[in-house]
C-alpha cells in the first residue's frame, strides 16, 4: 500500500493519496489495509463536515485521493488536526507491522 502525503512550506497537508493494498493477509481480512482505510475514510468525512467547501475526493477500488480546494486560512489550520492525526495513525500502523505493508512518500506540495 502506498501512502503518499502532499505537504507545503509549512508542513501543512493538502492532499494525500492511498492506492493499492497492504498484502498483510488476504483481501477481506487485511487488518493493515482495514485500519488505514478507517483512518483516510474517517478524515475525509471530517473535512466534509468541518470545512465551508468540502474537499475534492476521488475513490476507486483499491485507490482514494483527497485534496483541500483553496480553503481560508483558519480552516487550513483546523483541518491540519483532522489530517495530521491520520498520518500519525498511518504512521504507527506502519511501525507496528513494518514497511513492507505501508510505504510512506512525502511531497512537497505546489499550488497550480
Amino acid at each position: 500500500m502506498r501512502f503518499i502525503v502532499w505537504a507545503d512550506e509549512q508542513g501543512r497537508i493538502r492532499e494525500f493519496e492511498l492506492s493499492g493494498h497492504a498484502g498483510f493477509a488476504e483481501e477481506g481480512s487485511d487488518i493493515v489495509c482495514a485500519g488505514v482505510s478507517a483512518l483516510s475514510i474517517a478524515a475525509v468525512n471530517g473535512l466534509e463536515h468541518f470545512l465551508s467547501v468540502a474537499p475534492k475526493v476521488q475513490e476507486a477500488e483499491g485507490h482514494l485521493t483527497c485534496e483541500l480546494p483553496e480553503v481560508k486560512e483558519q480552516e487550513l489550520e483546523s483541518a491540519q488536526w483532522i489530517l495530521q492525526t491520520m498520518t500519525l495513525g498511518i504512521e504507527q500502523i506502519q511501525m507496528t507491522y513494518g514497511q513492507n505493508y505501508i510505504f510512506i512518500d512525502r511531497r512537497r506540495w505546489t499550488p497550480c
